[in-house]
């Protein structure tokens, strides 16, 4: 990314995975980055550990950044988590956390934020909102309501902040991957293996990745290359978009 300036993000679920990557990837594009997760990091002077499950967490995530640079540009909402269930098992409870952490928390985080990316809509690459959505924001898979759920519905949120955001120089947009080599899709290639007798290179190939055109797993890194341009100068005119990033999963 080029001509960031004096820019200022905060990305949620920053401890590990896509959300370290794409924190890693804007500071060193010079954005200056609030990473937020549940446990603030100790070596990062510009980490906050808060509940994004609640109001006053996202209020706090906005209100942190500000304070801290003076100013807010980008959002990234990432955090979230998986739960794996048939509808009949899936806890209510579980359903519940899911929607705060992948619906509810992105919402709270625009509402917050609101005032401040419209300041940042005067500015030359005015103000960004980057959903991490999945492909499950586009298509289903079974024994994940609580998740396709939570995904389509923030599609439908980014959709409506870019029309909203459109007169205050806001855009949005939804960056949308198949599976990606983090520590919770590697934990679930184990548990695969040993549930279906196979070799784990077979469970990638055969169970995991076999909706996608091409058996790979994408990296966190490849997915913050992805972020840094729709946050950059090339991708303002992608508001209102969902970016598939999935290895053909969602062409078939």
């Amino acid at each position: 990314m080029t001509g960031t300036g004096e820019r200022a993000a905060v990305v949620t679920g920053a401890a590990s995975g896509i959300g370290r990557a794409i924190t890693e990837r804007l500071r060193a594009d010079g954005v200056r980055t609030l990473a937020v997760d549940r446990a603030a990091e100790p070596d990062d002077p510009d980490s906050l550990g808060v509940d994004l499950t609640t109001r006053e967490g996202n209020r706090a995530a906005v209100q942190v950044a500000l304070d801290r640079f003076g100013r807010l540009d980008i959002v990234v909402a990432n955090a979230g988590f998986q739960h794996v269930a048939p509808i009949a098992e899936f806890d209510p409870d579980r359903w519940d956390e899911l929607l705060k952490i992948l619906l509810t928390s992105p919402f709270l985080l625009a509402h917050y934020g609101w005032k401040a990316l419209s300041e940042a809509g005067t500015r030359e690459q005015g103000g960004r909102f980057l959903a991490i959505a999945s492909a499950h924001s586009l298509v289903a898979s079974p024994f994940k309501a609580g998740y396709v759920s939570a995904k389509h519905g923030v599609l439908g949120l980014v959709r409506t902040l870019a029309v909203e955001g459109a007169e205050i120089g806001l855009s949005a947009s939804a960056l949308c991957p198949g599976y990606v080599r983090t520590p919770l899709v590697e934990a679930q290639i184990a548990d695969q293996a040993k549930a279906h007798g196979l070799t784990e290179d077979r469970v990638l190939s055969e169970v995991i990745l076999a909706r996608q055109a091409v058996k790979r797993l994408l990296e966190p890194a490849e997915v913050a290359d992805a972020a840094a341009f729709l946050l950059g100068p090339a991708g303002r005119g992608f508001t209102g978009a969902a970016v598939p990033m999935d290895y053909g999963w969602t062409a078939r």
